[in-house]
């Protein structure tokens, strides 16, 4: 057997704008019973072949495909014969040396960890049902309301009731209870009331051994292998290509037969390794930015960066969201580091996935971990949102004002009574950081400028897969005698905060229930015991879960809330002047986007001791105070002077 080499060739960078591109559909593989034709774009190969297995690991190739040239870059071959069940590879030859083998960068299906393709027929993989599947319906990008969770995370506890631990089928699983009886898994997304299930990354990573799942490996999944196949771990057999599809596709139907839409969480900006990614094997350099020396540049932290302003990079990042959205049902997408990304590219993503179907969110972080060769103004960040309509960016001016800041673990937010420094910022969240008269953008976090063109580019968050969870948070940052009594009211504020706000709010999986990690903010390692739900905390903290729900309920019953439009917000929303009180008060009406209230009194208090409140002066109908909601209206006041509790917030509308 030939010995491959270790590593490709460099290439110098400014050579790659002359590759030619491809855009036929038949790259990777073409199946059919009668025969198979591979299609690789490899156009600095000097050969290339296919390599043909048994199995989807170990052995020797049952035969090797030598591979011609062919259009715009690309190496083919046909083999007349049914290859249903066989695993296979490419290789490519370069100065002298053939590289290591990859299953290649548009596999559709994979033997376990992802090492070599598979040939399935995909229509094998459908579930019954699947050609009728149809997400739940959606009138306006202000109408969603995020979760999100990681597989493993969310159902591996002994005390999940859930027989599929860790796997894409235990959201298929209704019925199931926790030992105190409370719903869990799929009926807890239910009772919630949540419209998008953002699961963590989910196609094929690196980290994780699917050979050797006994060993409770853990990774959350930002380390791509295959972007186009689910990832093994999540399935009942990591050997069978055709299990984690079919599997995938059973969560997916289940979640929009329970009312409920999928987004993937996809990481595009980089790959798991360098040299020996599946890129680099197939097209040596040419899908990564490199720096003026040569060496490749890492403006995700991770050792690398994808160049998707390269023709066939972006044209590979379209393809693979399309083929997401057609073979697998997605409904959105959240890209990691969406800054590293050009904001062509990103626009292309909207205007391709918008042909399939305009209702699919897109959305993502907006900013870089380190800096890039990429110019800041092709740069698909926060600021430049407003270049891209119809995609969203994380607020996290509005994230850092309300519970405090990422960056000091100590310092409190304006929920938990430090005030001075966080109205505006909180205000740049409330309005969906749309321009607004009585905002003042001087006065934010890291923002400049009201980016977004609609308050529905905004994601509003508290708490995220990385970083401290809100309680965590709130331990480090709460002082005082009283500080564990006061947790609970702060959290239900912060929660209130987020769910009345207009924008998209997204909740972290656990947040619910005051979810802990123990105190550690970047888990992507840690173990299950780290990362897990601890489903008895349902119970434990039942009234923080009843009143988010509440919230959830409320903000879907009033259109006030989900304004799809920054004209709207301004002629709705109106601060009202609480001088330097600590609290922040506005009003939504009249008959906000069709409210059936004629006006809607929303009061914050972050302040830990009670504060006073000028109420304007009409009938009012209280539906939420002191940590408490009744969603008809409960207490009447006519206005006046009203006192608000600590870390509270209230609620009220006249008709």
């Amino acid at each position: 057997m030939e010995t491959p080499k270790n590593h490709p060739d460099p290439v110098q960078p400014e050579a790659y704008d002359k590759y030619p591109s491809y855009y036929g559909t038949d790259l990777e593989l073409t199946y059919t019973p009668q025969g198979s034709v591979f299609r690789l774009w490899a156009p600095t190969a000097d050969r290339a072949r296919v390599n043909l297995y048994a199995a989807g690991e170990g052995g020797e190739p049952q035969e090797r495909l030598e591979m011609e040239r062919s259009d715009g870059g690309t190496w083919r071959v046909a083999v007349d014969r049914d290859l249903k069940g066989v695993f296979y590879t490419f290789q490519i030859e370069t100065n002298g040396g053939w590289l290591a083998e990859t299953p290649g960068i548009w596999a559709r299906a994979v033997g376990v960890n992802g090492n070599r393709a598979a040939v399935i027929d995909l229509r094998d993989t459908d579930p019954e049902g699947w050609e009728a599947d149809r997400a739940p319906e959606q009138k306006m990008y202000s109408d969603i309301i995020l979760y999100e969770l990681h597989h493993r995370d969310f159902s591996i506890a002994p005390d999940s009731g859930i027989k599929n631990k860790g796997r894409f089928l235990a959201l298929t699983e209704s019925g199931t209870r926790t030992p105190e009886g409370e719903a869990s898994g799929l009926d807890h997304l239910k009772e919630l009331g949540v419209t998008h299930i953002h699961i963590l990354p989910s196609f094929d990573f690196a980290t994780v051994d699917e050979s050797r799942l006994a060993d409770k490996s853990y990774n959350w999944g930002y380390d791509p292998k295959n972007y186009n196949v689910p990832e093994g771990s999540y399935a009942t057999d990591p050997a069978d290509p055709a299990a984690r599809i079919r599997e995938f596709k059973e969560m997916v139907m289940s979640l929009h037969r329970n009312g409920m839409r999928v987004v993937l969480d996809v990481v595009y900006n980089h790959t798991a390794s360098v040299e020996r990614s599946n890129f680099n094997l197939t097209v040596p350099g040419y899908f990564y930015r490199h720096n003026a020396d040569g060496s490749y540049s890492d403006a995700s932290g991770c050792g690398n960066e994808t160049a998707s302003e390269r023709e066939m990079v972006r044209h590979y990042i379209v393809e693979s969201v399309k083929y997401w959205a057609t073979e697998y049902h997605i409904d959105g997408f959240r890209f990691d580091l969406m800054g590293i990304h050009d904001i062509e590219t990103m626009n292309r993503v909207r205007e391709e996935l918008s042909k399939i179907d305009p209702t699919i969110f897109i959305y993502g972080e907006g900013w870089l971990a380190a800096d890039s060769p990429l110019p800041p103004e092709r740069r698909a960040v926060r600021d430049h949102v407003g270049q891209m309509e119809g995609i969203a960016v994380f607020c996290d001016d509005f994230r850092d004002a309300v519970r405090g800041s990422t960056f000091d673990e100590h310092a409190a937010g304006y929920a938990s009574g430090n005030i001075e420094g966080h109205y505006e910022p909180v205000k740049f969240g409330i309005v969906g950081a749309t321009e607004h008269p009585q905002v003042n953008y001087d006065g934010l976090l890291y923002s400049s400028l009201p980016y977004a063109a609609a308050p529905s580019q905004a994601v509003n968050f508290v708490a995220s897969h990385d970083g401290y969870t809100v309680v965590d948070k709130l331990k480090l940052s709460v002082g005082g005698d009283r500080a564990a009594d006061e947790l609970l009211p702060i959290d239900k504020l912060i929660h209130t905060i987020l769910l009345t706000a207009q924008g998209v709010p997204f909740i972290r999986a656990g947040e619910e229930m005051m979810q802990d990690k123990q105190g550690e903010p970047n888990s992507f390692r840690s173990p299950d015991a780290v990362n897990r739900i601890d489903w008895s905390l349902k119970h434990a903290n039942r009234d923080l879960f009843d009143y988010v729900r509440g919230l959830i309920a409320l903000r879907r019953a009033h259109p006030a809330f989900r304004i799809p439009t920054a004209d709207g917000v301004r002629q709705w929303l109106r601060f009202l002047d609480t001088g330097d009180s600590g609290v922040i008060a506005y009003t939504l009406g009249e008959y906000a986007n069709g409210d059936a209230w004629k006006e809607i009194l929303v009061v914050y208090n972050g302040n830990r001791s009670p504060a006073g409140f000028r109420m304007p002066d009409a009938e009012w109908r209280v539906v939420c105070r002191d940590g408490r909601i009744s969603p008809a209206g409960g207490e009447r006041l006519s206005g006046g002077d009203v006192q608000t509790a600590p870390s509270s917030a209230l609620i009220a509308y006249r008709e």
